[in-house]
């Protein structure tokens, strides 16, 4: 266990430090929060690596994993159903893009649905970025110690502190060009993985698609709900929404439209990770039993696959952050890069705070996705006329049925299903016919004044 512990510490410390070499230095605000690089915008296999790669959590896979171990094949494809956010949102954007000729979702909220969207927006998408530094890292924790030990506190910060020091130094420029790097390694990773996994079962793949039950109780709740929110989730992602707007339209929806298909896959193949620990009677957090089980090279590759997809999302968030803070919200004139670079510093500090307290990694996903359910007819009715009222009716509901579902005050007589994910279920149904009532209401109420 030491000599996995040394390895491990060796591996985040040269990854990073390789990492920060090739990053780049933006010396422009254009490279910095817009990638663009001698008036280039990024490639169409530049976007959708980055897509891909900063979806695929650190925590996503460690969920996906979980959730096979817990429902087999049918909770691979339940989380899996997340990344139809990539056609939702691409879709959307890309006609919003054409026909309205936004440049950016702050633009359209701000000219459609006033300055106090604007504001009400911002909160919700920073508090999806706090969320993502701490859910990332700890999984990093995770694998150098129990939550709450010493190794595992300093595992998170100082992983935290060399994935900043490398995106500080280009932004998003930096966060795109690693992002292809860390696809790569991922996916041959992941092939390693499943070459010594699959032959361990005789080769019989159809006994990890056939695995688990298709019932409410065996993971179709957590299918339900990831189909709901898939039209909402996405655009209070800035992580994926920025990336919309940096490229040419069509170059953005071709990457969108693969990125589905791409990110799906590798969601729905890290399952496997957590079936096989079904399989052999396994309990507890599936990828960490199941790479240790298989001995120190296989620890060691999980381990790098986690920091590779904590890194890329890690550094995407701070780069985000950083647009949302200097960009979005501050003044055209006071758009710099030293600016961008203290916020970075900024979430950094905030978002390893949580850290401390011990929350749920699902958690981010599952409660943050419920409190944004009030997106969805603001994004899906996007060219037709709703006053401010609208906005701020729909996503109050939204907000409340989040608050409702975190504080476990879920009435018994909404959940008329079974499942682990059946209140959370339940809460995503009334909170989505609430949302979109209230937004047509919205308008009724200020017709009628």
């Amino acid at each position: 266990m030491q000599e996995l512990l040394t390895y491990q510490w060796w591996l985040i410390v040269l990854a990073s430090l390789a990492l920060f070499f090739i990053a780049p230095i933006a010396r422009t605000s254009s490279a910095f929060f817009r990638a663009t690089v001698k008036n280039k915008a990024p490639n169409a296999w530049v976007l959708t690596s980055s897509l891909v790669i900063s979806w695929i959590f650190a925590k996503s896979i460690t969920n996906a994993a979980n959730l096979g171990l817990s429902f087999g094949i049918v909770g691979g494809l339940a989380y899996s159903a997340y990344y139809l956010s990539f056609l939702v949102a691409g879709w959307i954007i890309y006609r919003m893009r054409m026909q309205g000729k936004f440049a950016s979702i702050h633009q359209f909220l701000k000219n459609k649905y006033g300055p106090s969207a604007l504001v009400v927006f911002s909160l919700l998408i920073a508090f999806r970025l706090f969320n993502e530094v701490w859910s990332n890292t700890m999984v990093i924790g995770s694998y150098f110690g129990d939550q709450g030990s010493r190794g595992y506190y300093w595992a998170i910060v100082v992983f935290t502190l060399l994935t900043l020091a490398y995106v500080i130094k280009g932004g998003l420029q930096s966060s795109l060009l690693t992002d292809v790097i860390q696809m790569v390694l991922f996916g041959v990773l992941l092939f390693i993985i499943l070459g010594v996994l699959l032959p361990k079962e005789d080769n019989d793949l159809g006994r990890f698609v056939s695995s688990g039950t298709w019932t409410l109780a065996g993971g179709l709740d957590l299918l339900l709900v990831a189909l709901i929110q898939v039209f909402s989730y996405p655009f209070h992602d800035p992580v994926l929404t920025d990336r919309a707007f940096i490229a040419s339209p069509k170059v953005t929806l071709r990457s969108f439209i693969v990125a589905t298909f791409i990110g799906m896959l590798c969601i729905v193949l890290f399952s496997f990770v957590g079936i096989y620990a079904q399989f052999r009677g396994m309990e507890g957090q599936a990828a960490v039993k199941v790479s240790r089980s298989l001995g120190l090279v296989m620890a060691l590759i999980m381990n790098f696959i986690m920091v590779t997809s904590a890194a890329s999302t890690l550094d995407s968030t701070f780069s985000s952050f950083a647009k949302l803070i200097v960009v979005d919200l501050g003044p055209e004139k006071q758009i710099t890069v030293q600016r961008g670079r203290l916020a970075m510093i900024l979430l950094t500090i905030i978002g390893t705070i949580p850290v401390f307290l011990s929350p749920t990694i699902l958690s981010a996903t599952t409660i943050s996705g419920t409190m944004v359910l009030g997106l969805a007819p603001v994004f899906l009715f996007w060219k037709k006329d709703f006053p401010p009222l609208s906005f701020h009716l729909s996503i109050g509901a939204g907000l409340l049925m989040g608050i409702i579902y975190a504080t476990g005050k879920v009435p018994d007589s909404w959940i008329w299903f079974e499942g682990t994910y059946a209140g959370l279920l339940a809460v995503n149904l009334i909170g989505t016919i609430l949302s979109f009532s209230l937004f047509f209401i919205g308008k009724f109420l200020a017709k009628a004044k």
